[in-house]
C-alpha cells in the first residue's frame, strides 16, 4: 500500500513501504511536525483584489499552511482573500502587515463557514482555531479571544499605567471618560475638521497647572459655560477665591478677590444694561433683597460734588452747573449768567487779578429766578473775593455758601 498524507502535508507512510528511505521520510515528518507547531513563514498579498490560495506541499517543508505563524505583507490595492483547503484543522497565528485601507479575509476554500477578516484599518496579530470540520462540508474559522482587543471585551483592565507611544486616544463624539461606578466624568464634543484645541498642562513646585485654548488659528477664545441658570465659581481655599486679570507677559495682574468667610457676604452685583459713558462712575443704583443676600444694579453715574475748572475769563459769559471760573476784570467789568438751577447745582468764582473793587463782578439769574431769595443782581466788588453758589429751591435761588 502506497503512503498517504495528511492535510498539513506528512506522510503516512504504509507497512513495508519505503525501504532505505524510510528514516529519511520520518525526519522530514519530524521538520514538518516542529514547522506546523512553531514556524513562521512571511506571505505577500500585494496587488489589487484577489483571492490567495496557500500551498500544500505533501510529505515536505514547503507547504505554507504548515506553519504556525503566518504573516501577509505587500501592498495591496483593493480587498484580499486567503484560503486553506476545507480539511485542514489547525491553530494559526495570523499577523496582518501589509500596507493600504483594505480588508484581508482568511476562510475555507468553500462553504459557507465563518471567516475572519482583518477590517481595512487592523493592523494586529490574531490567533484563530480552523475547525476543519469532519464533513469538510462548511468548516468555521474561530477567532481565539486573548483579551489584547479592546473591541472584544467589555470591561476591560489595566494593570499598568497606559502609555500611548506617541499616539492619541480617539474618542467617539458625546463619549469620553466614566468614573469606577461607570458615571460621565468627561464627555468629549467633536467638530468636523477642528484646528483648534485645548492643552492642559501641569506644573512644578510653587506654579499653577493651566488650562489654555491652542491650535492653528492666530487668536483663539476660551469659552466656559455653566448649564441653565447655573454659576461658574471661582472656588475659596486659604484666602477667599480671586480672580486674576494679567499683563500680556502674565508677570503682573490685577485681582478681584470675594469677602471673606467671616463676614458671611453671598450678595451679587449686576452690571449696567445701559450703554458705556465717559466720565462716569459705576454705583449701586438700587437693591433688590435685603441682608447678606442682596442682589444690587449697577449704573453708570456723574460724578457729583467735584468742581470743573475753566479758563480765565476776560468777557461775560453764561456759567455752567459743576464748574468754576477765574474771572479777571483788569481792563472791564463783567457779567456772568446764571444758568436755570437744579437742587444742589453749585459754581464758584475767584477774583483771579484782584480787581474786583476796581471793575465789579455782576452775577445775574436766568429769567424770573432768585439769587439769596431776590431777583435782583449780584454785585461783588470786594478785591480777591471767592465764593460759591449753591441752587435752592424757586424761593430763595442760588445762595452764596461761603460769605
Amino acid at each position: 500500500m502506497a503512503s498517504t498524507f495528511t492535510p498539513l502535508g506528512i506522510e503516512l507512510q504504509a507497512t513495508g513501504e519505503n525501504a532505505g528511505t524510510w528514516g529519511t521520510k520520518t525526519n522530514t515528518n519530524l521538520s514538518l511536525i516542529e514547522q506546523i507547531a512553531g514556524g513562521f513563514i512571511q506571505k505577500s498579498i500585494a496587488g489589487g483584489a484577489q483571492t490567495t490560495a496557500l500551498a500544500v506541499t505533501d510529505g515536505g517543508t514547503g507547504a505554507e499552511l504548515a506553519h504556525r505563524m503566518i504573516e501577509f505583507t505587500g501592498t495591496i490595492t483593493g480587498n484580499q482573500i486567503v484560503t486553506i483547503p476545507n480539511d485542514v484543522q489547525n491553530f494559526y497565528i495570523l499577523k496582518n502587515s501589509t500596507s493600504g485601507a483594505y480588508t484581508v479575509q482568511f476562510k475555507y476554500a468553500t462553504g459557507s463557514g465563518d471567516s475572519f477578516t482583518f477590517s481595512a484599518t487592523t493592523k494586529t496579530t490574531k490567533i484563530i482555531f480552523a475547525s476543519g470540520n469532519p464533513d469538510t462540508t462548511n468548516p468555521k474559522m474561530i477567532e481565539i479571544q486573548t483579551g489584547g482587543d479592546l473591541v472584544d471585551d467589555t470591561s476591560p483592565q489595566l494593570g499598568g499605567d497606559l502609555d500611548t507611544n506617541d499616539f492619541n486616544i480617539a474618542f467617539d463624539d458625546a463619549h469620553g471618560i466614566n468614573d469606577e461606578n461607570g458615571n460621565e466624568q468627561i464627555v468629549f464634543q467633536t467638530t468636523s475638521s477642528a484646528v483648534n484645541q485645548l492643552d492642559i498642562t501641569n506644573a512644578a513646585t510653587g506654579n499653577a497647572p493651566s488650562i489654555q485654548a491652542t491650535g492653528g488659528d492666530s487668536n483663539i477664545s476660551l469659552k466656559v459655560g455653566p448649564k441653565g441658570t447655573g454659576l461658574i465659581e471661582v472656588l475659596g481655599a486659604t484666602n477667599p477665591g480671586s480672580i486674576q486679570l494679567n499683563c500680556e507677559s502674565n508677570s503682573h495682574g490685577i485681582k478681584l478677590t470675594s469677602p471673606p468667610h467671616s463676614s458671611g457676604q453671598s450678595y451679587e452685583l449686576k452690571f449696567p444694561t445701559g450703554n458705556v459713558t465717559a466720565d462716569r462712575f459705576l454705583k449701586v443704583a438700587s437693591v433688590s433683597g435685603s441682608g447678606t443676600t442682596g442682589v444690587g444694579q449697577l449704573s453708570f453715574a456723574e460724578v457729583s460734588g467735584g468742581t470743573s475748572w475753566q479758563a480765565v475769563k476776560t468777557s461775560t459769559f453764561t456759567a455752567v452747573a459743576g464748574e468754576g471760573y477765574f474771572v479777571n476784570t483788569t481792563s472791564n467789568a463783567i457779567t456772568m449768567n446764571l444758568p436755570a438751577g437744579t437742587l444742589g447745582d453749585e459754581i464758584v468764582f475767584i477774583d483771579y487779578a484782584g480787581t474786583f473793587d476796581t471793575y465789579a463782578l455782576t452775577i445775574a439769574a436766568d429769567g424770573s429766578e432768585k439769587i439769596a431769595g431776590s431777583t435782583a443782581d449780584l454785585t461783588v466788588s470786594i478785591e480777591r473775593a471767592g465764593n460759591t453758589l449753591v441752587y435752592t429751591d424757586s424761593t430763595q435761588g442760588w445762595l452764596l455758601k461761603n460769605k
